[in-house]
């Protein structure tokens, strides 16, 4: 897994049945918290790459020119979401949005990757 994604992608198929979106990759967020991966929705549970991965989906990280395929976990204990709320804040520091990935409505969309 990524130790450090500066432009990551995510991209996979729902498994709830066709899209009504085309299977592009969405830039996300990532980080890696006592060695686990972890992602989390801007946008709550209103986000598409979200709904999708956290109803089973599988997906593709693309991060340094490389794709894994990857399946997601619910992330929603209190020492999982407050290791990834630290490590959102310290690696994305220095964008005006990094207080949007920590707001408490999106905190239960945290997610922890593993490969699939």
């Amino acid at each position: 897994m990524p130790t450090r994604c500066v432009n990551c992608a995510i991209s996979g198929k729902s498994r709830s049945g066709p899209r009504n979106h085309p299977a592009t990759a969405v830039i996300i967020w990532v980080v890696v918290a006592d060695e686990e991966v972890f992602v989390r929705s801007v946008r709550g549970s209103k986000g598409r790459w979200y709904r999708d991965l956290a109803t089973g989906g599988s997906a593709t990280l693309e991060f340094a020119r490389r794709r894994l395929g990857v399946r997601a976990l619910p992330a929603g204990d209190a020492g999982s979401i407050a290791r990834a709320s630290r490590e959102f804040l310290r690696k994305y520091q220095p964008s005006p949005y990094a207080q949007s990935i920590v707001r408490d409505e999106v905190l239960q969309t945290t997610l922890r990757l593993e490969p699939s």
